[in-house]
């Protein structure tokens, strides 16, 4: 049983996916001796699963999770979860957007400070963030909302910088619909309403090139997945 299980949720990352293994490796060597990281490649087109297949012969403490088919981010990450060997299951986006510098609190929120879950985020008055302000206004309306309609107290849901403990998040994992970006914010929310402890810290995050968030057909996904979680919650 390894301490960490880090996925990397990975589609058409090939030009940075190698650098990315490399920085986190170092990263999770720092904090703990006992880890694995799961690429969770996700249908890429570009050659993303011929490098990442080549990680993972490697080096031993890389596994690669291969899907012919897109699946979706928060599909992927669920099966990536269901295969590993952590006591402590994380995520964080390739592009690295949140500085690397953080993954420590993020790791030890978990291990040392007792925390079910921990968040970085984008939103707190002490966080670093660069971004435009067109993001900037759609994450903030769509964060709105979340607290409005799901009584949701994060403040920020969708920062691609988390970890949970293995036993909390199994106990929800199976009760989470949304497929794709929603993942994140459906699983805050629900664990909030089954007393679990968050924590939620500043970060340093900056725009990663080429996102892959298509900002008018994620903003409409996933103010309709507000509505549907909203409908579930309150006829439960």
């Amino acid at each position: 049983m390894s301490e960490v299980s880090l996925v990397l949720p990975a589609y058409n990352e090939a030009e940075r996916l190698k650098d990315t293994v490399q920085q986190v490796a170092e990263a999770l060597n720092k904090i703990t001796s006992s880890f694995e990281i799961i690429i969770a490649e996700d249908g890429s087109t570009d050659g993303t699963n011929k490098i990442a297949e080549e990680l993972a012969k490697e080096h031993p403490y890389i596994k690669h999770r291969h899907s012919k088919d897109r699946l979706g981010r928060g599909k992927a990450l669920n099966l990536a979860y269901k295969s590993s060997k952590g006591e402590i299951l994380a995520y964080i986006d390739v592009d690295l957007a949140t500085d690397l510098k953080h993954l420590e609190e993020l790791i030890n929120s978990i291990k040392d400070e007792e925390y079910d879950f921990s968040t970085g985020s984008r939103m707190l008055k002490e966080s670093d963030v660069k971004r435009s302000f067109t993001r900037l206004i759609a994450s903030k309306g769509f964060n709105f909302m979340t607290r409005l309609l799901l009584k949701s107290k994060i403040k920020d849901h969708q920062c691609g910088f988390k970890a949970f403990k293995r036993e909390a998040l199994f106990d929800i994992l199976d009760e989470v619909k949304d497929k794709h970006w929603f993942w994140d914010t459906e699983i805050l929310v629900r664990v909030q309403r089954k007393g679990y402890k968050i924590k939620e810290f500043p970060v340093r995050w900056r725009c990663g090139r080429n996102t892959k968030v298509d900002l008018k057909r994620d903003v409409i996904g996933m103010g309709t997945q507000i509505i549907r979680l909203w409908r579930e919650l309150k006829s439960a």
